[in-house]
This record gives C-alpha cells, sequence and structure tokens, in this order.
C-alpha cells in the first residue's frame, strides 16, 4: 500500500515531464508569477529609507462643542530632522494618533530650516522668545554633551547639535512654543 501511494509522485522513466509533482508556490493556485486570478503577482517593493528622524513631543485630545455635542480629536507636535544641520516642527490634527502624526509630519516638512553648525555644536550664544516661551542656547566644547531638557533637547539633538547648554527662561510648560522659541533661536545663528 505505500510503495503504491510513493509510486503516483515518482517521475516515470522515459515520460514526459509532466509527470513531475509540481512545484508549490504559495496560495496561487498555479506555479509561476501569476496568481489564480491570472493576474501578476505584485513584487515587494524595496523599503525606502526616510531621510528625517522624528518624535513625538506632545499628544492632546482636544474638544470642539457643536449642536450634537462635543467632537474629539487630537492634536499632535511633531520634531524631525536629520542630524545634519536640518530641523523642523509640525503641528496637526486628526480624528486618530496615526492620522495626526502623519499630517504633522508633512507640516513639519513644510517648515524645515537649516542650522549653521559649527562642528558639534553652534557658533555663539543665541537667545530666542515665542510667545510665552523663550530659550537661551550657549555653545560647549566638544564631547561636553547636550545639556537641555524637555522639547529644547530634542529639538536640538534632530538639528545635530551634539555639545550645547540650553535653557528655558520662560515659565510655561508649553512643549510646543518651547520648541518653536528653539527653532527661532537656531534661526539667528550665523557663520
Amino acid at each position: 500500500m505505500n510503495q503504491q501511494n510513493n509510486r503516483q509522485f515518482q517521475p516515470q522513466a522515459g515520460g514526459p515531464p509532466g509527470n513531475a509533482p509540481r512545484p508549490f508556490f504559495g496560495f496561487g493556485g498555479r506555479g509561476g508569477p501569476h496568481g489564480r486570478d491570472g493576474s501578476r503577482r505584485r513584487e515587494p517593493r524595496p523599503m525606502r529609507r526616510e531621510e528625517f528622524k522624528d518624535k513625538v513631543i506632545d499628544l492632546r485630545r482636544v474638544t470642539r462643542v457643536v449642536a450634537g455635542g462635543k467632537r474629539f480629536r487630537f492634536r499632535v507636535t511633531v520634531v524631525i530632522g536629520d542630524e545634519k544641520g536640518r530641523v523642523g516642527v509640525g503641528v496637526a490634527k486628526g480624528l486618530d494618533v496615526i492620522t495626526a502624526i502623519g499630517k504633522a509630519k508633512e507640516d513639519a516638512k513644510k517648515n524645515i530650516i537649516a542650522v549653521r553648525l559649527k562642528g558639534s555644536t553652534i557658533s555663539h550664544d543665541v537667545e530666542a522668545k515665542y510667545s510665552a516661551a523663550k530659550v537661551r542656547i550657549k555653545p560647549a566644547s566638544e564631547g561636553s554633551g547636550l545639556r537641555a531638557g524637555g522639547s529644547v533637547r530634542v529639538v536640538l539633538s534632530l538639528a545635530g547639535v551634539k555639545d550645547a547648554t540650553a535653557k528655558c527662561l520662560g515659565r510655561t510648560p508649553n512643549k510646543l512654543t518651547n520648541a518653536l522659541a528653539t527653532v527661532e533661536a537656531l534661526k539667528q545663528l550665523k557663520a
């Protein structure tokens, strides 16, 4: 009985190659590049490497009051940068977090600025104010590291500043305004 079952799957000597068992190529139903319906299968696309790194620094649920009640949305603040002197901050709202993050990344790409770096630090002291936020950034010697906190640290690290000291002089804890004040300060850098 076992020999009969094995004989079914062995190609016959001298016979056409069509008698050989067909190889299995997945769930398409037929071997080859075509699927069951005759359409060509999609080749997997090579992964496109993003040139910018991104970091979500603020995520809030915001409410709008309408006639039928309240409408909830999400507001996301994203910082993007290539760590080589380009950085941008974007803000967007969406019905869910994923949509809001995608829209905020697109907004950040529209607001990218080029930062003039001097090695791994900045060339001189800068100070800027945006709304209630006030930020001061000072250069530091190589190897001292990035001494900053909160959203200021995120903006500086994604801009490519590795050695600097920063301080928030304003009293606001708002991450968005602190990030935008940092961007304003970086705009003041001269070569």
